[in-house]
């Protein structure tokens, strides 16, 4: 297993590219429409800056993709088998969280996503990133804390919830344990 962080990851940057280029947007077009200056997108695209999970959000969803669509390489059509180790592993920089995209196929709405938060970090992101999709989110171990907008839920290993109309989204740990987390994702 490889995990895609800081400058490692050109890939993560060229396929931003390739999306921008792929619709004919300036780099000023996909900052407005990300709300991510055009600074940190050609840094980006240039493996010159790893960009948090919030901002990597806000890319994906100006795109009209979920996260997971921009770290999972093209699958083939008779493919329904992926090892561990080629599961796509991304550790945001400034939470350390870390993504596993456990499964993601184009002909398939459903996303599955294994998420370890470290002690005492959280990660938020904007409503916007829930407008193209469904989660329910599965505590596998720790505890999480899930604000939904000004609403917190305590979750316990076991708890499940499925969140609600979009609004921002943190996941926190406040306690002294990583926590690990499934989400399962449905697109729209």
């Amino acid at each position: 297993m490889s995990i895609i962080e800081d400058n490692a990851d050109e890939g993560l940057g060229r396929r931003i590219r390739a999306e921008r280029e792929g619709r004919s947007w300036s780099l000023a077009e996909l900052a407005g429409r990300a709300g991510v200056s055009k600074a940190m997108l050609s840094k980006v695209e240039r493996a010159e800056a790893s960009p948090t999970a919030a901002t990597l959000s806000r890319i994906a969803t100006a795109y009209g993709l979920t996260m997971a669509a921009l770290f999972e390489p093209a699958v083939s059509a008779g493919s329904r088998l992926q090892r561990a180790n080629d599961q796509p592993v991304w550790r945001d920089p400034k939470a350390d969280y870390l993504r596993r995209q456990v499964f993601l196929h184009p002909a398939n709405p459903l996303e599955l996503v294994e998420i370890e938060l470290p002690a005492r970090q959280e990660v938020g992101f904007p409503a916007s990133a829930y407008h193209l999709i469904r989660q329910v989110v599965w505590v596998i171990s720790g505890c999480l804390i899930l604000m939904e907008g000004a609403v917190r839920h305590e979750l316990a290993a076991g708890d499940r919830i499925e969140l609600g109309p979009p609004s921002d989204i943190v996941f926190r740990n406040e306690s002294a344990q990583p926590c690990r987390y499934l989400v399962a994702v449905v697109r729209r």
